[in-house]
């Protein structure tokens, strides 16, 4: 017979689940992600601005004995927080390469041909604005989708909306976040230094060598991934493609039992329901089930996904969004053009590309519109990919080391993706206000 709970109890259970039910909605990221950006705004154009800067500066530093590295507080979160981030993009890549969009050419044909054309109508675009070297180098800025950014604001558009639109803004994407991490590694990290690389090799063999083993549990994966971690930023290569590298690794099936996990899970049940005493080892038989129901690409991502929803990603926003407007002479010719060749590439380059690849892609009988999807809705898509924000940002800050620069390239980021989404949410409802058949 149930236990009746005391009501302070029943009470944190309800208020549990529908802070549960909050994480899980989709919306709800993107708008924590926008209060992040838009609070480093109004601090860093306040009379604190100083104490804004500061605290990104702060030395954190971790070290064993004699051997210590010390960092900013600004480094940490770009250089390894944000590696959690791509460990997360990497494993969304290989679940699609496994079961989603991405499993056959044909069907990935569309989105990869619409990504296609979202990274190099807006690069063309930046560049007719930007053609000395100094501005140049912000090229890829605007070719990046912010993946939580866009289908947040989708989900605003309530469920009436084709699912199969939302499929292939989602494809789109992650093909976008591919290219994203490949011009990364290829344009934006310096001279390699190759003794890093068997650093992190070291560290790939180590993962292949638990996984033959078949050890499932993620904690027995962290010392490797900050070996690969670590190799990577002794090569010079941005690190954070560590988590992109570990995500592509991570396997999309459970690990082999001697029985099947629902099968130990009722033997353990069985045995506890007929009166026998809890021992350490079926309890941890029934905790090794539990944890091979889901694969690990599918359990880890999803353990992962609230903490880099609502802390890693507004943290980043945080720390990098803060662009001081007094600091952005846009008075001065060569900021202005990063800022108006970031946003229109965003605004004007990533619709037009989308659209344009994707119907050439049709037109040539190379593919077809997913069932439901239509012009309207590619449209729509191609709006809403053009919010670029954190991956922008991101790029940014690689591709420019004039202070001024910077700054106009993140609030052209920050006014273009704005637009972006303003202009997908008025389209959106546009559609959805068109009568059916």
């Amino acid at each position: 017979m149930p236990h009746t709970l005391p009501r302070a109890q029943r009470v944190a259970e309800r208020a549990f689940r529908r802070f549960e039910a909050f994480l899980h909605v989709e919306a709800a990221s993107g708008i924590v992600l926008l209060a992040a950006a838009a609070a480093a705004l109004v601090w860093a154009n306040s009379p604190y601005a100083h104490a804004y800067d500061a605290l990104w500066h702060l030395p954190l530093s971790i070290g064993l004995g004699d051997a210590v590295f010390s960092q900013t507080l600004h480094f940490w979160i770009n250089d390894a927080l944000m590696t959690v981030f791509f460990l997360v993009v990497g494993m969304e890549i290989r679940r699609e390469m496994h079961e989603g969009a991405l499993r056959e050419l044909r069907q990935a044909a569309l989105p990869i041909g619409a990504a296609a054309g979202g990274v190099l109508v807006p690069a063309l675009i930046y560049l007719a604005f930007n053609a000395t070297p100094e501005r140049a180098s912000g090229w890829a800025v605007p070719t990046a989708t912010d993946i939580a950014f866009a289908v947040g604001v989708l989900s605003l558009l309530g469920r009436s909306m084709p699912s199969n639109v939302r499929i292939f803004l989602l494809a789109l994407a992650i093909i976008d976040d591919i290219a994203a991490v490949l011009i990364i590694a290829f344009f934006y990290s310096g001279g390699l230094a190759w003794g890093g690389f068997a650093i992190a090799g070291t560290g790939i063999l180590m993962v292949l060598g638990l996984q033959r083993i078949g050890v499932g549990s993620a904690f027995a994966y962290v010392f490797p991934g900050a070996v690969v971690w670590a190799g990577l930023l002794a090569t010079g290569a941005h690190p954070t493609l560590a988590g992109v590298v570990l995500g592509l690794m991570t396997p999309v099936l459970p690990v082999r039992l001697r029985e099947r996990p629902l099968d130990t899970i009722q033997r353990v049940a069985k045995e506890l329901g007929g009166g026998a005493k809890p021992e350490a080892r079926p309890l941890r038989q029934l905790r090794v089930a539990q944890r091979e129901m889901l694969p690990p690409v599918a359990r880890v991502q999803a353990a992962l996904h609230p903490w880099v929803a609502y802390g890693v990603m507004p943290l980043f926003a945080l720390a990098n969004a803060g662009v001081n407007l007094g600091g952005v002479d846009l008075a001065s010719p060569d900021a202005r053009m990063v800022m108006l060749g970031v946003a229109v590439a965003l605004v004007v380059g990533k619709p037009a590309g989308v659209l344009g690849a994707s119907w050439l892609m049709v037109r040539l009988g190379w593919c077809a519109l997913p069932p439901g999807v239509s012009w309207a809705g590619v449209t729509l898509v191609g709006l809403l990919a053009g919010i670029g924000f954190t991956m922008s940002i991101f790029i940014a800050m690689l591709g420019f080391t004039d202070e001024s620069l910077l700054g106009a390239a993140k609030l052209g980021v920050l006014l273009g993706s704005v637009v972006a989404a303003m202009l997908g949410l008025a389209w959106g409802w546009r559609i959805m206000r068109q009568p059916t058949g």
